[in-house]
């Protein structure tokens, strides 16, 4: 199990620092391409949406049961499981997500709680619940053996996790390679997820979907936010446009990972 581990750990971590932007191209950069802007992460729209991940998180949940969102965000992970779960509690190292998070949670009638800071660190402040979720964060953490192993000490019944099939970054492989003439990498993936996880000595599962992409036109808040990305200059807004009027997003491959307790 130990050498499985390290095996397993040593992929990912080394895979993960492949996608750094060169510093050739960062050095370029009119601002840093590194951005979470917290109104991208309010709960808007239906959040009752039909995923192996919001069903798998439903069935271990009791009524009235009690929901950890680590990374939590805005809330979309755990406001899709309320009801039947009626106390959500969010990490997030974001202080302006856990605002949104409480917000919403008072204006839904949800009891909650907020824990600010890095996950595993704030492990030990953080309260046990009947389910753990943890949505789109893997591929933020390098270390990630002992951050699933925290997930998995603070669920009673169930852990379940989604995220992208492959880095969350590789959507914009493609322009890396059409702006900058750069390849980008294309490890780790789900499936190396899936290794690090079961090498902490859980049983897990692997279930692969596709969200659907709602066509709608570009706005010019995608360019910005892909130029910001791509780590370009506001007079290439033009091609920007045109990239993506031409190359849609129609769908997003996803994995969920979950493993009982």
């Amino acid at each position: 199990m130990n050498n499985d581990r390290n095996v397993a750990a040593e992929k990912w971590s080394t895979a993960l620092p492949q996608w750094a932007i060169p510093e050739r191209i960062l050095d370029q950069a009119p601002t840093s391409p590194w951005i979470h802007p917290v109104e991208s992460f309010r709960p808007e729209g239906d959040l009752f949406v039909s995923t192996p991940s919001r069903h798998r998180a439903l069935e271990a949940l009791p009524d009235g049961g009690s929901v950890l969102d680590v990374g939590c965000g805005g809330g979309r992970a755990a406001f899709g499981l309320t009801p039947p779960a009626r106390r959500i509690v969010g990490v997030d190292h974001q202080a302006g997500m856990l605002e949104v998070f409480a917000a919403e949670a008072h204006a839904r009638g949800v009891d909650v709680a907020t824990v600010l800071g890095d996950w595993p660190d704030v492990a030990d402040r953080t309260p046990t619940c009947d389910v753990v979720t943890c949505h789109h964060v893997f591929y933020n953490v390098a270390n990630l053996a002992p951050f699933v192993e925290a997930l998995t000490s603070h669920a009673r019944r169930r852990v379940v996790v989604e995220l992208p099939q492959r880095h969350p970054l590789s959507s914009m492989s493609p322009m890396w390679k059409h702006f900058w003439d750069l390849d980008r990498p294309t490890d780790p993936t789900g499936h190396d997820a899936l290794a690090v996880v079961e090498s902490t000595g859980v049983r897990a599962h692997l279930e692969l979907f596709d969200v659907a992409v709602d066509p709608r036109p570009v706005t010019d808040r995608d360019v910005e936010f892909t130029r910001i990305r791509l780590c370009l200059t506001a007079d290439r807004d033009m091609e920007i446009r045109r990239y993506m009027e031409e190359h849609p997003v129609t769908t997003r491959p996803t994995a969920t990972i979950w493993w009982d307790v």
